[in-house]
């Protein structure tokens, strides 16, 4: 007789499973965008969309620099519209109901719609981690790192743009404890310039926005000393040649890397500029999903590859790229200007990620950037610390984003 009513048991099992399902599914069933958007700089201005599940349950995600906010909040609502109804847990849905629409703007560039939809798979995750009472790095495979090390960005906050401005703003991320600094000194050069007919004059244009930019990256050495890492993106301004040709100027500097010196799309000539290079070489920031990234580090174009939460696909699609680079011997180092939002999400991920190395933090573009998020973002001697709460561990300050809100 047990044993019948223990097999009988065991048979309503399934049914109970799928009523249990069907009642959390139900719980997390998506339901109200709202999307913030804060002012910042002249460089661009934070977009954070926060999703409502229909029991009330909020995730938060970064539509931030997709170069067209317009369009990316057109896209926030047509892909909310896809989610309308379905739970939170189906990310791998999302994933394939938004490709037909990211296939069209390729696997290259900051694209509104690449950043819209990364955006609000990070808003699912943080959902799911606040269901299960679980900070998502536990859902993404468990916390392995425990010391999330940065680098202070100050390419972003720098005014004004010469050897001594990026090496005041260098000195105040030295004083806050930072021990890794990024700046771009080439985005003043004029794109393409020396590749105009006119030779002679746009060669000598050429020469002197080179020089310059060497100059404010020879000013920051010299501002941390020689212990600490001095990290150069090139933005894509050099051809090959060129760039080969810059890193043997910039060899004596010592760098940690150099990043992205002709553009993304061109795998087989940052390979070449790779095997050249006395330093390592990164790139990777405007590359959307697995299939944009599988050529690039089968090409061998970097040592160190740079997806970016906001612009990859997202969370999941930010551990599978970790994953890739990792089979291929390679670190990952997510490229990340990103809100505290942001850059909470990348960090979830990599803190899980063994082939990790450093994250990116925008130094010094507004005062109050901590105070966005509650609890306050925490960042100590250079690190950003993960606070163990459930989902990405943070809540929108609504006071501090409504004082700051675009008003146009």
């Amino acid at each position: 007789m047990k044993r019948r009513s223990v097999l009988q048991g065991l048979g309503a099992l399934p049914l109970l499973s799928s009523r249990a399902a069907r009642a959390e599914n139900a719980r997390l069933s998506i339901g109200r965008l709202e999307v913030f958007r804060i002012h910042v700089n002249r460089r661009g201005n934070w977009i954070i969309p926060r999703l409502s599940t229909t029991s009330g349950l909020t995730g938060l995600g970064d539509a931030s620099q997709s170069l067209n906010d317009a369009q990316c909040l057109t896209y926030l609502k047509q892909f909310a519209d896809l989610l309308k109804g379905r739970a939170a847990l189906e990310v791998e849905w999302f994933r394939r109901a938004v490709a037909p629409t990211l296939a069209i703007t390729g696997s290259y560039g900051r694209t509104p719609a690449a950043v819209a939809a990364s955006a609000l798979e990070q808003c699912l995750w943080d959902i799911q981690g606040k269901a299960l009472s679980l900070p998502c790095h536990d859902l993404m495979g468990g916390r392995i790192q425990q010391h999330i090390r940065l680098y202070a960005n100050i390419n972003r906050s720098t005014d004004p743009r010469t050897p001594d401005g990026f090496a005041a703003m260098a000195g105040k991320a030295l004083a806050d404890g930072f021990d890794a600094f990024k700046l771009a000194p080439f985005d003043d050069m004029p794109r393409g310039i020396h590749l105009l007919p006119n030779g002679g004059a746009d060669r000598v244009k050429f020469e002197r926005a080179m020089e310059a930019g060497i100059a404010c990256a020879g000013a920051v050495r010299q501002t941390i000393g020689d212990q600490r890492d001095l990290l150069v993106d090139a933005h894509s301004h050099f051809t090959p040649s060129e760039g080969i040709d810059l890193m043997a100027r910039m060899r004596s500097l010592n760098l940690y890397w150099l990043e992205e010196v002709t553009p993304a799309q061109n795998a087989e000539h940052l390979a070449v500029i790779r095997k050249a290079a006395p330093m390592p070489t990164a790139g990777g920031e405007g590359i959307h999903g697995v299939e944009g990234f599988y050529p690039y580090i089968r090409a061998g174009a970097a040592d160190i590859v740079m997806p970016d939460v906001k612009v990859c696909g997202g969370m999941l699609e930010l551990k599978k790229i970790a994953a890739l680079a990792e089979g291929a011997g390679l670190l990952v180092s997510p490229h990340g200007p990103a809100s505290p939002i942001g850059n909470a999400a990348a960090a979830h991920v990599v803190a899980t990620a063994p082939n990790f190395n450093i994250l990116e933090f925008s130094y010094g573009e507004v005062p109050w950037r901590a105070e966005l998020t509650d609890p306050p973002e925490q960042v100590e001697k250079g690190a950003l610390v993960l606070n163990g709460r459930p989902g990405l561990g943070l809540a929108l300050n609504e006071e501090i984003a409504a004082r700051y809100a675009v008003t146009s």
